[in-house]
């Protein structure tokens, strides 16, 4: 019952240590990682999972997660001052295709082969070569497309036009509560925000699943609460 109950104990603080220490090295998407964040991370989660059975000596464990934390925190600081130090041990860039050529020392220095390639550039829509102007191979393992004049999306500013810049819709009701701050935000009150459910159907917010505020013209979108609207679920 001891054991169990230090292995709660222990388990619940790696949890925590390891939030904190990802906290602090910084919050990046698994397509973000370099190869050097990437053996940290599993390094670092390989610790906590063996702290919380580490019945003994559990601090020892603990201070090795420390460690390869400190010394992620250390290698960022670095790699941010030098750019020598980042293309070594971050990586850098490389061109795999540009203007109708493939560079082979490229792709072996990125390990990669052509089928990977082909495959990437499939996935991004581009089953022709002939569409993309240069490909480049990201240290972090993606591939960015520069398409060719001919075949990137039309922009406003081609036809001569200027559209209003859009601004992020506020929340000012979740789950049929009104969050105040956000509603002053948007230059309106409670008053004002009845009048827009009143408009659409709603009789109080408790009717109101999400409530958004799109502050460029001062609408509403409100959507309510469908408990009843059974309706096909195609992922069932």
């Amino acid at each position: 019952m001891v054991d169990i109950l230090k292995i709660i104990i222990t388990s619940a603080i790696s949890i925590i240590v390891l939030f904190i220490l990802t906290k602090l090295m910084g919050n990046k998407q698994v397509s973000q990682l370099s190869m050097f964040d990437y053996i940290i991370g599993i390094s670092i989660g390989s610790i906590a999972a063996e702290l919380s059975t580490e019945l003994e000596n559990p601090e020892n464990t603990l201070a090795a997660m420390i460690v390869y934390a400190v010394i992620a925190y250390f290698v960022s600081i670095v790699t941010e001052k030098s750019t020598h130090m980042r293309k070594m041990i971050i990586g850098r860039p490389l061109i795999l295709f540009d203007n109708g050529k493939l560079y082979r020392n490229n792709f072996k220095k990125a390990r990669i082969d052509i089928s990977d390639f082909l495959t990437q550039c499939r996935i991004q829509g581009y089953f022709d070569l002939s569409q993309i102007q240069t490909a480049i191979f990201e240290s972090n393992g993606s591939l960015s497309i520069l398409p060719v004049e001919e075949n990137r999306p039309i922009e406003p500013s081609d036809m001569n036009m200027k559209p209003i810049q859009q601004e992020i819709l506020v929340n000012v009701i979740m789950d049929g509560h009104i969050n105040d701050e956000n509603l002053k935000l948007t230059g309106n009150d409670e008053t004002w925000l009845q009048k827009q459910m009143k408009s659409k159907g709603f009789n109080n917010a408790k009717e109101v699943y999400l409530g958004l505020v799109n502050t460029v013209d001062n609408t509403t979108l409100l959507y309510a609460f469908n408990t009843r609207d059974k309706r096909i679920d195609p992922f069932e």
